[in-house]
């Protein structure tokens, strides 16, 4: 039988080789749990911008490109017009939302903000996507929302990529109402447009899991989450097919710097019952400007719709 003070010194030591093993397993954890987030994102070296990116992305002005738009919605084309607005920000990826004055701590980001304007008939349609990518390419968009709104109502989704890409998603019909839910992260659709302005040869090819473009998902009434997607690139083309979804997806783009998007061609099922048919969407470049819109707000201003061909 062991001594008194030979029990408490055996004990001691068990606790020290307890705790330290309660340490080493948190630590593994910890690690685990960085791999794990690590995976979630993309995989690829940070992109540093060279001299050429920083003069045309950080002169203090946006990108504004045009299209003709012939937009497929109810069994039919639909004349409107598309705008790209690319520019570059400070984002606060605590809070999600644009920084109000500049810090180190901020992610600088290359916005997007994607619009459509179509008449259905009697009624218009305006539909708006923001996607906040992160220049340096490694992840995943830290921000992404889409607003529909036409005379029956106005829906509206958000994603925000945290541990998980939570979503949060409102609407006028009863079956999809107000839903709030966490997604395991995934590639994005949406910030497809922003990873190939920063480098299109960093973008994804092959047969991969994906979440399709909100503007899809809700102008189809289809769940919000992952389907299967198999990309290839070509030189000055980006094709996406979703065979699940009868989908496909073609963005046309200059393959020299800034590799402007020239037109686009998505390609699925649409209307209802009879009337459905496989249409095909289409947008085709009208013009650009670069300009620091915000403060082009006077009427004397509008002539710059007109040079968009947006009149």
């Amino acid at each position: 039988m062991l001594q008194p003070k030979y029990f408490f010194l055996t004990l001691f030591i068990g606790l020290i080789f307890s705790c330290k093993n309660q340490e080493s397993q948190q630590i593994s954890k910890v690690e685990t749990i960085s791999k794990t987030e690590v995976t979630n994102e993309i995989h690829q070296e940070a992109f540093i911008p060279s001299p050429e990116f920083k003069s045309y992305w950080y002169s203090g002005k946006a990108e504004i490109t045009s299209y003709k738009l012939e937009q497929a919605r109810y069994g039919e084309l639909r004349d409107g017009t598309a705008v790209l607005i690319y520019v570059t920000e400070d984002f606060l990826p605590e809070k999600q939302v644009k920084a109000d004055n500049y810090n180190k701590s901020n992610t600088p980001v290359l916005k997007l903000n994607a619009t459509k304007n179509f008449n259905t008939g009697i009624y218009p349609y305006a539909i708006m996507q923001s996607t906040f990518y992160p220049v340096a390419n490694t992840q995943h968009a830290l921000k992404v929302t889409c607003s529909v709104q036409e005379w029956c109502g106005q829906v509206y989704s958000q994603l925000n990529n945290r541990a998980q890409f939570e979503i949060e998603s409102h609407s006028y019909f009863e079956s999809e109402g107000d839903q709030d839910f966490n997604l395991d992260k995934t590639i994005l659709e949406n910030e497809l447009w922003t990873q190939l302005r920063i480098d299109p040869t960093s973008l994804p090819t092959g047969t991969f899991e994906m979440i399709p473009s909100f503007e899809f998902i809700r102008l189809k009434h289809i769940d919000l989450k992952a389907y299967e997607a198999k990309a290839e690139l070509n030189k000055g083309s980006y094709k996406i097919t979703y065979p699940e979804l009868n989908r496909t997806l073609t963005i046309n783009f200059n393959s020299n710097f800034p590799y402007n998007i020239t037109d686009w061609e998505e390609t699925y099922k649409d209307g209802f019952g009879k009337t459905a048919e496989i249409l095909t969407t289409k947008a085709i470049k009208l013009n650009s400007i670069n300009s620091a819109y915000w403060s082009k707000n006077s009427n004397s201003d509008e002539v710059l719709r007109e040079t968009l061909q947006l009149n």
